[in-house]
Parts: C-alpha cells; structure tokens; sequence
C-alpha cells in the first residue's frame, strides 16, 4: 500500500489546477494590455496624421487663394475667411501636437494671418507694395519646417526601406501555401 495521505492527491491536483488558472489570468491579463497599447498607439498615430493633414491643407488652401487673388488682382479676402476655414483644425492640432509642431504650426498661421490682414505690415527695408508677394514667398519655406517637425514627431521616413541582400522579395505566407501546392502537383505529374 502507499504511504501516501487520503488528501494529498485532490490537494496536488487543487494547487495545480489554481496555478494553472493563475498563470492563465496572467497571461490573459498581459495579452488584452499588450492588445490596447497597440490601439492606442495606432489611435495616436491615426488622430495626429489626420490633424496634420487637414491643417496642412487648409495651409495649402489659404496661401493659393491668397497667391490667385495677388496674381488676378483680385480684392485680397478677408481675415475672417482665413480664420473661419484654418481655426478647427489649428485648434486640434493645438491640442494634440508637441511643441515642436505646435511652434511651427502658429508660424505658418502667423504668417498667413499676417497676409490675411487688411493692410500686412512690410518687414523693415521692403516696400510696402512688393511685402505681400515677399511673405507669400516665405510661406512654403515656414510650412517645410512644420513638415519636417510632423515627420520627426510621427517618426516618418523620408527614404525607403533598404533592399533585401539576395534580391529577392519577402514573400507572404499564401505565396508559400502555393509553392508547396505547386511543387507537389509537378511531383505527381512528374512522377
């Protein structure tokens, strides 16, 4: 006979089956944090590309309609305009961006605003009639900065990925499934 307690068989299997349903939990618990840090880092992603992109089109927006009222010799439109159709979305991009593109989003918009003005004020030295069509000039330049601000906070690349060393393309798994399907209907017909 064993020497073995009338309680200790159940007591094992007891402490296994709790420690195996402790390590579950942890393991479960570990994978849904794991599962929200990735959704909340490409909720993060997702909201400041699409931040920056609006405001940088109304950017683009605004200094084309002031460059076609400029070249048409069109009456210049109004601040308002300017600040009805940039506001939303320099707003949200104040709330969302770093300070480094925060700083240079308010100069690009410090600078179109300024263009925006009834009457913008030349830098010194300009004359007052070329100032507007100078400014202008200077707006791409301001707005290349907030670019390379955006690409350095997203972490964007601006070269692509370097090629694979032996040339060859990585290949999906469905690409594998084939090959191995292929390879075994040219081993049967081959024989």
């Amino acid at each position: 006979m064993s020497e073995i307690p009338w309680w200790g068989l159940p007591l094992i299997a007891a402490v296994s089956a709790l420690a195996g349903a402790g390590a579950t939990l942890l393991v479960s618990a570990r994978d849904n944090y794991l599962r929200s840090r990735a959704k909340r880092t490409r909720r993060w992603y997702a909201e400041r590309r699409d931040a920056y992109v609006a405001l940088l089109t109304q950017f683009e927006r605004a200094s084309y309609r002031m460059r076609a009222a400029l070249d048409g010799g069109q009456p210049m439109p109004g601040p308002y305009t300017y600040l009805d159709e940039v506001g939303p979305a320099l707003i949200q991009v104040r709330l969302l961006a770093s300070g480094q593109v925060r700083s240079a989003a308010l100069a690009v918009h410090l600078l179109l605003e300024k263009l925006y003005a009834t009457r913008p004020t030349p830098p010194p030295g300009v004359d007052p009639a070329k100032s507007p069509r100078e400014m202008l000039g200077h707006v791409p330049l301001v707005m290349q900065q907030l670019e390379a601000a955006i690409r350095e906070e997203l972490g964007i690349e601006v070269t692509p990925p370097p090629p694979l060393p032996d040339g060859t393309a990585p290949r999906s798994l469905r690409g594998y499934l084939r090959r191995g399907s292929s390879a075994s209907r040219e081993s049967s017909v081959t024989g």
